[in-house]
């Protein structure tokens, strides 16, 4: 396991862990462990069975939504992140390979919940400069459905409220 990167209090990425990092993350206060590592992607990793076993052991909660890189904006993706991110007690710590995988799923959940501007100022803030998919984010955006709150899909951007213009006629009435 690599550096733990926070995209916000609640949710972080990281690295592929070891058998010996489920002990580690759980001192250091995460509560559950999100895969997105499809098994057998590289010979010798952990796989989803092995891992549920190791975060149980720590005490730690676990889900797998294994992700192929070509699969991170589809909607089996997308929406099993969401819901694991909705179901799992916070802080949760997510992983792939290198953790940006795990990162863009999140951005993608979070898409369909929030604004895009507050999605990629998260992503940013993170020092992941994903800028590039905004237009996959808006397509995400187009697909929202409602979601229960989730604090590790909070992105915490204040966003403006939408105010709409009247426009006054000159005889008096708004319009």
């Amino acid at each position: 396991m690599q550096n733990i990167v926070y995209l916000t209090p609640n949710f972080a990425v990281t690295s592929a862990p070891t058998p010996a990092d489920f002990a580690e993350i759980a001192r250091l206060g995460f509560k559950s462990v999100l895969s997105n590592r499809p098994d057998d992607e590289e010979q010798g990793q952990l796989d989803a069975r092995q891992s549920a076993k190791l975060a149980w052991a720590a005490g730690l909660r676990y889900r797998h939504v294994p992700t192929a890189k070509h699969d991170v904006f589809t909607d089996e993706v997308v929406e099993g992140m969401a819901d694991a991110l909705i179901g799992l007690p916070g802080p949760v710590l997510a992983h792939c390979k290198s953790g940006l995988r795990s990162a863009i799923v999140w951005a993608a959940a979070s898409a369909r919940s929030q604004p895009v501007d507050c999605v990629l100022e998260a992503l940013q803030k993170s020092g992941f400069d994903l800028d590039f998919l905004r237009d996959d984010l808006d397509a995400q955006a187009d697909r929202a459905r409602w979601l229960p709150p989730s604090k590790a899909l909070d992105c915490e951007c204040e966003v403006l409220p939408v105010t709409s213009k009247i426009v006054v006629s000159k005889t008096g009435t708004a319009g």
